[in-house]
């Protein structure tokens, strides 16, 4: 009898044990996958390569092995089957809580065009290539719409990582694809969905009950209008409810949660009732559902952090194990025909429609090209439709594998375009050693001196001559007339020797500038040793002219731009209104030149007739405060400092000690950052102590400190400094230390010429001393000498 129950016993124990085996072999299988895919991401991150690359290349290598194809028998594969359309179904609704589906009725941005002409030139070409390559022998027309679409679309998820990622998605471009990226995926998808009511999917499979085609899609229609009512009014309120009840800071009750699920779920579920596929069922409740709310942020990031740790190995197994390589038919030639073919089409379709709307727009051709080459990327729901195509009968395996190829390969690129757009961003963007402070002693300092007419030439040639240092490696001066492009000038343009050039004939304008060119070309003459002389003319009306001279600035690689104000001083010593078209093209140079700039306010510069080289006829002062146009403004100062015939002398400001703690209370309303301040001040006196140990402590240059507590003690020895220099030279702002200058920007009546430069150049100072405000040029970011936020568009 005992041994009787002990064999009616050890049948359910083994099948026990098999099931226990089995689903060990499962989940190790499961830690297996994400090991290798880990694996392989880190391997292939030096590249930039996104983690879909590995995870595909993983998934079709692992899902091939023999023991894999043994372990999922049919019941194991029915089970995983299950577990890939529910996290699709988390997917596309994630996907489409994130789009906004209103953008349809507003007017479209310059993001949808370029996304709409890719859509519809990716479509036609695809229609218009794929019925000679049978993809799929019962369901071809089916097929050809489905597929024609889905190459028409983009995985803006996949891009968006891969924007973030690669560190462009502050720049104008990086952002522009990924709202380009997001219209395509929202209406290539809703495509799709609409289309489905229309052309189910189900392969051999018959619809519920064998009802009439007509009476089926009435039925979908309106289980997804229900549907779509019951997201886009219903919804909003349960969710407000439950945000209300549930506000930032204090957790979530756990009845409110399951609610929200639940609601979510039934919503999810409405047009499935009637045979709707319940992923495109999904994304239709997404796209409805409010965006905004915490539940709903609670739910994008649980999901994505399942999706990312959970289904995607879960999913490139299942990806794998469908296309299988047994029935791979490499020997054919239709197989690498639709592979290329399907490789091509979305380049050349998203390529082809980007140009024609970038021309249209106004976009450079290169960027252009790599908008088009990103909206091409492909993702996960794509990889899904074509292993899907396959399941239901659609298409042969080897067409599933040979879109599965494809999907891999518009990704694999990805990477290149984005470092070609770093590149050329990186060539056109200016870095931030095209400064004073960072030039290179062996290289000669390059200058662009612009004029408005002959009235600015006294003070250019004294300005050259204090500038001019050694003659190795010595200076060049691009002397530029800076001339309004009126209409009787215009009509006086011929064409010149060159293709894009043209020459001025007007007698004002080349008297003007004849005189000019005499004045600086004598004294260049007189003074031949390491000064080297250039013409150039910045002819343009003043919303244009800004955009020549920084034009004009790249292209000379220059390291300095020099101004004149646009206020002229009188016979009596004081300062006119000034003109306005020349301080609009002063401050627009400010916010856009290429490399530092200063502003020369003249007044009595240009009055000193020769500036001698053997003994001391000029006294040059330079302000040093703090921050980085201070720091320019001395490296100038070293410069100047060099001349035989100058006197100048340092005058630092400094903070009481005990007026420290103070200060930083009255300065609080302007948030001072301390990490940020201490590392200034640490640039400041780095700077400083080199430039006092080259020049101060030979006693080639005077040297003064001013120990202040208040922006008030600083207006007051500004103003002791009244007729005691010729030349005082100020860095335009950017200090962090705010403290000595706090308050001073609220009287300001020049503002780009910084609150020191305000205060030395207004109406009540001397009429002798003229002052010349520098600004450094702003220092790049974290992409090797770029800005995160970078324009290139």
């Amino acid at each position: 009898m005992e041994n009787a129950g002990a064999d009616l016993e050890d049948p359910c124990e083994g099948r026990l044990s098999a099931i226990f085996a089995r689903a060990a072999k499962h989940v190790f299988g499961f830690f297996l996958m994400v090991v290798l895919c880990n694996l392989t991401h880190y391997f292939l991150r030096p590249f930039s390569q996104p983690r879909i690359t590995s995870e595909t290349l993983v998934g079709l290598l692992f899902g091939n092995l023999g023991i894999v194809h043994h372990l999922f028998d049919k019941s194991s594969n029915q089970v995983l089957r299950f577990v890939i359309d529910f996290g699709m179904i988390c997917y596309m609704f994630v996907l489409g809580i994130e789009m906004d589906p209103y953008v349809l009725f507003k007017p479209p941005t310059r993001e949808a065009k370029v996304a709409y002409a890719g859509i519809f030139s990716t479509f036609l070409l695809a229609c218009s290539i794929t019925p000679f390559l049978n993809f799929s022998e019962k369901y071809n027309t089916l097929c050809i719409l489905a597929l024609s679409t889905s190459l028409s679309s983009t995985a803006s998820p996949v891009l968006t990582r891969l924007i973030t990622s690669c560190k462009i998605g502050k720049s104008d471009i990086g952002r522009f694809v990924i709202a380009a990226g997001m219209h395509s995926d929202f209406i290539s998808t809703l495509i799709i969905s609409i289309g489905y009511i229309i052309y189910p999917i189900r392969g051999n499979k018959e619809p519920l009950g064998k009802i009439s085609r007509p009476r089926e899609i009435i039925e979908m229609s309106s289980s997804l209008m229900l549907q779509i009512l019951v997201s886009a009014k219903v919804s909003p309120i349960v969710m407000n409810w439950v945000n209300n009840e549930n506000p930032q800071g204090k957790p979530m009750k756990g009845a409110h949660l399951v609610l929200s699920i639940a609601f979510m779920v039934l919503v999810c579920s409405c047009s499935t009732v009637y045979g709707y596929s319940s992923v495109l069922s999904a994304f239709m409740a997404g796209i409805f559902f409010p965006s905004d709310g915490r539940v709903s942020k609670w739910v994008i990031a649980k999901v994505n952090y399942l999706l990312n740790t959970i289904f995607y190995p879960i999913f490139f197994i299942w990806m794998g194990f469908e296309a299988d390589f047994d029935e791979f038919q490499p020997r054919h030639a239709g197989t690498w025909e639709r592979l290329v073919v399907l490789i091509v089409i979305p380049t050349v379709g998203k390529v082809a429609g980007t140009v024609v709307s970038g021309v249209l727009l106004g976009f450079h051709w290169p960027e252009s090209i790599a908008l088009g080459l990103l909206l091409a990327t492909k993702g996960h729901y794509q990889i899904y439709m074509a292993i899907a195509a396959k399941s239901f009968g659609i298409t042969s395996t080897s067409t599933s594998i040979v879109m599965v190829i494809a999907v891999f390969f518009t990704v694999v690129y990805t990477p290149a375009v984005v470092a070609h757009i770093i590149r050329r961003a990186r060539k056109r963007a200016p870095t931030h050693r095209m400064a004073l402070q960072w030039l290179d002693p062996a290289n000669e300092l390059r200058v662009l001196l612009c004029v408005h007419g002959p009235q600015n030439v006294a003070a250019a040639i004294n300005f050259m001559e204090i500038s001019r240092g050694t003659a190795e490696p010595g200076t060049v001066v691009f002397v530029t007339d800076m001339i309004e492009l009126t209409d009787e000038i215009a009509a006086t343009l011929v064409q010149g020797d060159g293709v894009d050039t043209v020459a001025v004939t007007d007698k004002c304008v080349t008297e003007m500038r004849d005189q000019v060119t005499t004045a600086v070309q004598a004294y260049v003459e007189q003074n031949a040793e390491g000064l080297k002389l250039r013409r150039m003319l910045a002819l343009s009306t003043f919303n244009g002219m800004a955009s020549d001279v920084c034009i004009l600035a790249e292209e000379l690689m220059l390291t300095l731009i020099i101004l004149p104000f646009h206020k002229s001083q009188r016979a009596d010593g004081t300062l006119d209104a000034g003109h306005s078209g020349f301080r609009y093209v002063n401050r627009k140079v400010l916010r856009s030149a290429p490399c530092s700039v200063g502003i020369l306010v003249d007044r009595g510069l240009g009055l000193i007739e020769k500036i001698s080289r053997s003994y001391v006829s000029l006294n040059v002062a330079v302000i040093f405060i703090g921050g980085k146009d201070d720091r320019e403004a001395l490296a100038y100062a070293g410069r100047v400092a060099r001349h035989p015939g100058v006197k100048l002398t340092v005058i630092r400001f400094l903070v009481e000690t005990n007026a420290e703690n103070t200060g930083r209370s009255r300065a609080g309303n302007y948030r001072i950052n301390i990490a940020e301040q201490e590392e200034e001040m640490k640039l400041d006196d780095e700077c400083f102590a080199e430039f006092y140990e080259r020049h101060v402590a030979g006693g080639h240059v005077a040297y003064t400190e001013k120990h202040h507590a208040s922006s008030a003690e600083t207006y007051s020895t500004l103003r002791s400094l009244e007729g005691h220099f010729a030349l005082i030279i100020v860095g335009r702002g950017g200090r962090v230390n705010s403290l000595l200058t706090v308050g001073m920007n609220d009287w300001e009546q020049c503002p780009e010429l910084g609150p020191i430069g305000d205060v030395l150049s207004g109406s009540d100072f001397s009429v002798k001393t003229s002052v010349l405000i520098i600004q450094q040029h702003n220092v790049r970011g974290e992409l090797d000498g770029l800005d995160d936020d970078f324009s290139i568009m």
